[in-house]
């Protein structure tokens, strides 16, 4: 009697074995699976409890360089397929499924927190879109979802700085011309801009916060030409007005972009020289971004007082960015960035925005720097860096710093390029302030340790991206 219990047991183990197997069928191999990030320690001799803060000018993100940036982990898994019809080669389409998997450190170092900490982990989705490449063997390509669209970059400043339209969306390409449509709205009733999104709506008798959808239409074409890409841009944004049956009255407003990029490859000992340069301007609520951020979505500044309307506003940026692999013992990279935008109120100071706050209407500023990679040897690399960045807010004095950064970096892959991943770095900077940068407190550093003329940071950071 035992045995065939036993017996029975056996094979109704071996029966759902079975059952659960075939429910599990990986019929596509075809799996990538990437990463991107930066994490280490750092700290700062002279700042109260000696945190390692950013010594960068307030609102300008990471012009000023990037050394010091806070920790942040990507995980970009992908599958891959490319059916044929008919076992016809030609008329295969490439589609790709990517998501990106965000980690970021809320101001702690990133292993020492999670998202139950006090201003701890920040995690995110930035990407998660289909894309299909050369349908049926042709020159159409089409993806929708949410992805980071954006493309020429100043590396060493983070500084996507002409045609970044990372947001939920669609598009359409078809040789060198695509047409995109973004959807950047959220529901945020303290928007870091001041064009705010939504709204409270009663029209069933309760209060509901919904959104009005900020619908931004984006052409591109590329010019190919010998050495050379010349890229064009241009942009329409709309919103539509709230409700009439909100609480909050908005009124419906446009804005519009137009830019041109010109890339041109440079012939230096080593390959991969280059000099970018790119004008850019947008006009009304197509007038960001700011603290880094060049959406042209990130509005700037304050309505006009009596239309409520961004007639008037515009944001003007010029980037000149070079790269030069003079020898197998030294890399030049260096950026000019000029931006001048203003609101659409009249004032050229403060101006009042949609939350009844006081914000600046209108700014310039001006960032440049250079990094100098002299390569030792194959795997010991020493990274220089000297940056300058000025800021003016309103009619205030402008604010300014100068930074000196010096980064011995182990490059594990043994390769004599700028780009080669992962860095194990050791990193010691200073920076200066002018008086109204020290006396405003105008960085991340200042805010933590006072009015100070120099601010210190000092760290050991690793950065990688395996794809």
């Amino acid at each position: 009697m035992k045995n065939k219990v036993l017996k029975g047991c056996f094979w109704i183990f071996i029966l759902i074995s079975q059952v659960s197997y075939a429910q599990i069928q990986i019929t596509n191999k075809k799996f990538s699976f990437g990463t991107t990030g930066r994490i280490g320690v750092g700290y700062s001799p002279n700042a109260d409890g000696r945190t390692g803060r950013q010594l960068n000018l307030d609102n300008q993100g990471s012009l000023g360089g990037r050394m010091d940036q806070g920790d942040y982990v990507d995980f970009l898994p992908a599958f891959h397929f490319m059916p044929l019809v008919g076992g016809d080669s030609t008329k295969s389409t490439k589609i790709d499924m990517q998501a990106r998997l965000s980690f970021y450190s809320g101001g702690t170092f990133l292993g020492n927190v999670d998202t139950k900490s006090n201003r701890g982990m920040i995690i995110a989705l930035p990407e998660a879109f289909v894309e299909a490449r050369n349908i049926m063997g042709s020159d159409w390509d089409v993806w929708a979802g949410s992805r980071w669209l954006r493309y020429d970059d100043v590396h060493i400043a983070d500084y996507f700085y002409f045609d970044d339209h990372s947001a939920t969306g669609w598009g359409v390409r078809h040789k060198n011309t695509r047409f995109s449509m973004f959807f950047p709205a959220v529901i945020d009733t303290a928007a870091s801009n001041s064009t705010p999104y939504s709204y409270t709506n009663i029209i069933s008798g309760a209060k509901n916060l919904i959104y009005r959808q900020r619908e931004v239409f984006v052409l591109e074409h590329t010019i190919p030409f010998r050495n050379n890409a010349l890229k064009f841009l241009a942009e329409f944004h709309t919103v539509d007005k709230s409700g009439k049956n909100s609480v909050e009255q908005y009124p419906a407003d446009h804005g519009w972009v137009l830019g041109a990029k010109l890339n041109t490859g440079l012939k230096t000992k080593l390959p991969g020289s280059f000099n970018q340069i790119s004008l850019r301007y947008g006009s009304g609520i197509a007038n960001g971004g700011d603290a880094g951020n060049t959406q042209t979505w990130r509005t700037y500044g304050a309505p006009d007082e009596q239309t409520g309307k961004y007639n008037g506003a515009y944001s003007l940026t010029a980037v000149e960015h070079i790269l030069l692999n003079l020898s197998n013992r030294w890399s030049l990279n260096a950026y000019a960035v000029y931006t001048q935008s203003k609101g659409g109120s009249d004032s050229n100071n403060k101006a009042v925005d949609y939350y009844k706050r006081d914000i600046f209407n209108k700014k310039s500023e001006f960032n440049t720097g250079v990094r100098a990679t002299y390569y030792f040897n194959n795997w010991f690399h020493i990274l220089s860096e000297l940056h300058y960045a000025i800021r003016k807010d309103g009619t205030q004095d402008p604010a300014s710093m100068m930074k000196l950064v010096l980064a011995p970096t182990i490059v594990p892959t043994a390769e004599r390029s700028v780009w080669a991943r992962p860095h194990i770095r050791f990193i010691a900077e200073v920076s200066r302030y002018n008086d109204q940068a020290m006396n405003s407190l105008y960085s991340p550093f200042l805010q933590q340790s006072g009015a100070k003329r120099f601010g210190t940071y000092l760290g050991v950071r690793t950065e990688w991206w395996i794809f």
